[in-house]
């Protein structure tokens, strides 16, 4: 039985890729996910499946080397997928130093743990060990409006501590590759949506807001661009990567599906006006009065935009859901789990949001 150790797996990407690993592979793999469950990470993502006996949650920081250690030394660790970061740019505007201490000095962490427990007396490596480290788009920095493509040989750019951060462990990454010949790659994926997504990020954020009948914070003139891909796509590249990427290699994996954050609003309050019942109160609230323009991000990249052409060519992998559906199904998603929404946005995501976008 093949034991993967996922980091970060009680956040939005990991327990919906923790989801697709066990509904296509069923009991013949076994899943060990770690996660601190900081702010973001929660586990009510995963109870339909902490029953399951090849399912294990383990509490811990990956900037914990004892912590680490000690589960490389307990189990047989076949694949790591490094999902585990601080993704959020205000954050990192505001608190830039949890990011680096989490993105970089955490993947040097899992990457030292990892070679300790699987390189060999000649430097090599078992053939059945891979580890993926899983990152962004941001790291490449911003594109202009009228055209361009982020490709994996484009420069790195980062604009934000947390892009920095994120580029700064993917050359760490790159570096146990070059260096030990460590069996890595990377993802630089576009912006993800889908079901879990905590709300602090613009879908659900918005979602959220609209059937609360708060207003709707958008950045600037709301013409920022990014390139959305369905979480559930992305799980699959991941799977697929892992696989049958090459070893060392970085693929970008992105959504085809270029939308203005302005443009994500509407789209957001037509399906949710087309969804309510004519007898929901809430229905009569929501429109285009709720939006409300703020001061621009600091460091605001104006448009990603990701040429997934290279995941394609080697691996057969491109997107299956088109916005315009994926959207639909996050929406139903949130109509189903309004328990999920009230949990979540309680206590500290409540302060946070009116430091950031009230006061």
């Amino acid at each position: 039985m093949r034991t993967y150790l996922v980091t970060g797996g009680a956040g939005f990407i990991g327990s919906n890729y923790i989801h697709y690993m066990l509904d296509k592979y069923g009991d013949t793999i076994r899943i060990i996910n770690v996660d601190a469950l900081t702010y973001a990470g929660n586990l009510e993502n995963l109870a339909d499946i902490e029953h399951l006996p090849n399912y294990q949650f383990i509490k811990a920081d990956i900037t914990d080397r004892e912590a680490i250690s000690r589960i490389f030394a307990e189990n047989d660790i076949d694949r790591v997928v490094h999902f585990a970061a601080e993704t959020h740019v205000d954050r990192s505007i505001k608190d830039p130093e949890v990011f680096v201490r989490t993105n970089v000095l955490g993947t040097a962490v899992m990457l030292n743990c990892a070679r300790g427990a699987w390189e060999q007396p000649d430097g090599s490596y078992p053939k059945d060990k891979r580890f993926l480290h899983v990152s962004t788009d941001e790291v490449y920095g911003s594109l202009p409006d009228d055209g361009g493509y982020f490709y994996e040989t484009t420069p790195y750019a980062p604009h934000s501590p947390y892009s920095a951060s994120k580029a700064s462990s993917d050359m760490l990454v790159k570096s146990y590759v070059d260096t030990y010949h460590f069996p890595a790659n990377i993802t630089n994926c576009s912006n993800n949506y889908g079901p879990y997504q905590f709300p602090e990020k613009l879908i659900p954020l918005i979602i959220n807001n609209a059937l609360s009948g708060r207003k709707l914070p958008v950045y600037g003139d709301g013409k920022n661009v990014r390139d959305w891909l369905y979480v559930m796509d992305h799980a699959k590249a991941i799977d697929m990567v892992q696989e049958q990427g090459r070893i060392g290699e970085t693929y970008n994996v992105g959504g085809h599906n270029e939308k203005q954050n302005i443009e994500i609003i509407h789209i957001i309050l037509d399906v949710l006006k087309e969804k309510l019942p004519d007898d929901d109160p809430r229905k009569a609230q929501i429109g285009e009065q709720l939006i409300t323009y703020v001061a621009d991000r600091k460091g605001h990249d104006r448009r990603y935009a990701i040429a997934p052409d290279k995941i394609r060519a080697e691996i057969g992998w491109e997107p299956e859901t088109m916005f315009e559906e994926g959207i639909r199904k996050t929406i139903e998603w949130y109509f189903d789990h309004e328990d999920w929404m009230k949990n979540v946005t309680s206590g500290d995501y409540q302060n946070y949001y009116k430091e950031m976008y009230t006061e």
